[in-house]
């Protein structure tokens, strides 16, 4: 009888053991397709690379942070009909703190790109934009035509 019930748990926790791993492996490789999207688009020297990762990356961490702080925030306050029962007040509540963490991403941008000034030209700031936005939109794209096919 016990093992009636063990065996499903183990199963349980295999699964979920090697989805979230599946999962960290997409991402891991997700971000060193963007790293050599972004290398490559910018053209970045040896001496130029050296500088620009430690910051790009710390940048991205922090980034990512805050998205997900901002999400966790929205979703946990959003699950089917939460929204017709907040009041009023925490309406509000909720409004001020995705202000706030909106802002924060903003000045960490300005940040960011002020930290760059300093080890790339401001073309290839504009350029690394550029290519961020276009990695992105490829990257979406292609998980759509994988939906779908």
């Amino acid at each position: 009888m016990k093992t009636k019930i063990i065996y499903p748990i183990v199963f349980l926790l295999i699964s979920t053991l090697s989805f979230s791993q599946g999962f960290r492996e997409k991402k891991e490789k997700v971000k060193a397709l963007k790293i050599a999207y972004i290398t490559e688009q910018l053209n970045l020297t040896t001496e130029e690379a050296q500088k620009f990762w430690p910051i790009y990356n710390a940048f991205d961490e922090k980034q990512s942070e805050l998205r997900h702080e901002k999400m966790r925030a929205i979703l946990d306050r959003f699950e089917p009909g939460s929204v017709e029962k907040l009041s009023e007040k925490d309406a509000s509540s909720l409004l001020i703190q995705m202000e706030t963490i909106e802002e924060n991403l903003f000045n960490l941008r300005k940040k960011f790109i002020r930290d760059l000034q300093g080890v790339i030209s401001a073309k290839k700031i504009i350029k690394l934009k550029k290519a961020e936005d276009d990695f992105n939109r490829t990257l979406l794209k292609q998980i759509k035509d994988r939906r779908r096919g």
